[in-house]
């Protein structure tokens, strides 16, 4: 069974094991990086596969800072990632299927989550779209590797 969690900068270690193929984490980085970010708008969660840790994302409070097209009263989903070893097997799609309920329930005060995914990466937006995330037709062009959709989940 998938569950989110959502957890602490302490818990490093438990999720240290996490990784995407390489040609992966440039569009979400790794575990080290998020942790060794210093952001403090930013809450860690942890998606769980039967109580083990699979994946890791993100929830940036301050994303109408970062991103010019997010309101000031919605989150920022960011450097969501599941495990190498757990893809392929619907872990991705649960993940988001829970996501609205998980984020409803930490950020009830949220209108919305916003994220932006790469073009060059169509499997995600495609997991993402799937589930109840819908592409705002803008781009957002200031990423590293290239234009990104972006795409927003109604929360209220």
């Amino acid at each position: 069974m998938i569950a989110l969690e959502r957890i602490g900068r302490d818990a490093r270690a438990r999720m240290a094991h996490i990784r995407v193929a390489p040609e992966q984490e440039p569009f979400c980085g790794s575990i080290a990086s998020h942790f060794d970010a210093d952001e403090p708008s930013c809450d860690f969660h942890a998606v769980l596969s039967d109580g083990v840790p699979v994946g890791f994302f993100k929830i940036d409070r301050a994303y109408a800072d970062r991103l010019p097209e997010a309101r000031a009263d919605e989150i920022g989903l960011r450097g969501m990632m599941i495990d190498h070893t757990a893809q392929g097997r619907g872990t991705g799609k649960a993940a988001i299927a829970a996501l609205r309920a998980h984020l409803r329930r930490h950020y009830p005060d949220a209108a919305a989550c916003v994220l932006t995914v790469n073009q060059a990466n169509p499997a995600a937006r495609a997991v993402y779209l799937a589930g109840g995330f819908v592409d705002t037709g803008a781009l957002y062009h200031g990423g590293r590797i290239g234009p990104q959709h972006i795409l927003r989940l109604t929360l209220r």
